[in-house]
């Protein structure tokens, strides 16, 4: 029987020619089950790739460039009119809230009338309208007449937009301007 002895080195006992150990890394053998299929199971898909079931999900806020327009005298006595947009592109897009109505070379903007808001946004398919009531004042001296309005889209956002015009002969521009929101039919709009 052979004895095998073991000595202890020191740093400075290392021969030079000794190279250090390698690490080896342990090695892993999966449990033994069922063989994998032949085809891979279908990744779930992203949140963002996920459709919504909301309808108007996809659906962009109406900018002018999606829109005619056209603004009516309804009553003049009072400068009233009946503004009315077409969408005109080829695709959906939703109207929000109220037309921003600007008048002539003045500054300010009509007042938009938030208790007439139907509570959810128009959706416009191609060729669909919307309407809104604008609604003036008697000529009581305190404000001055315009021949022309111009009129933007609620956008929610800073998207920039070209001012739809239109003529308006002799309205009268006061601070009892204001505007209704969008809705489907043209009595409503007038109505309220």
């Amino acid at each position: 029987m052979s004895a095998l002895g073991l000595t202890a080195c020191g740093p400075e006992e290392v021969p030079p020619s000794a190279t250090p150990p390698k690490t080896v890394a342990p090695s892993f053998t999966p449990p033994a089950g069922p063989a994998p299929s032949a085809s891979p199971s279908p990744k779930p898909a992203p949140p963002s790739a996920t459709p919504s079931s909301d309808p108007d999900f996809a659906v962009f806020p109406c900018s002018t460039f999606d829109l005619t327009f056209t603004a009516t005298l309804a009553e003049r006595t009072t400068s009233s009119y009946l503004l009315k947009i077409t969408n005109k592109s080829g695709k959906p897009c939703k109207v929000l809230d109220h037309p921003i109505v600007t008048f002539g070379d003045l500054d300010g903007a009509a007042t938009g009338r938030t208790e007439t808001h139907p509570g959810t946004d128009i959706r416009l398919k191609p060729g669909e309208s919307a309407y809104a009531g604008l609604m003036g004042g008697t000529n009581d001296g305190t404000g001055r007449t315009v021949h022309s309005m111009a009129m933007t889209m609620n956008t929610a956002s800073d998207l920039e937009q070209v001012p739809l015009k239109a003529s308006t002969p002799g309205l009268y521009v006061s601070s009892r301007n204001s505007v209704t929101a969008w809705l489907r039919n043209a009595e409503d709009a007038l109505s309220l």
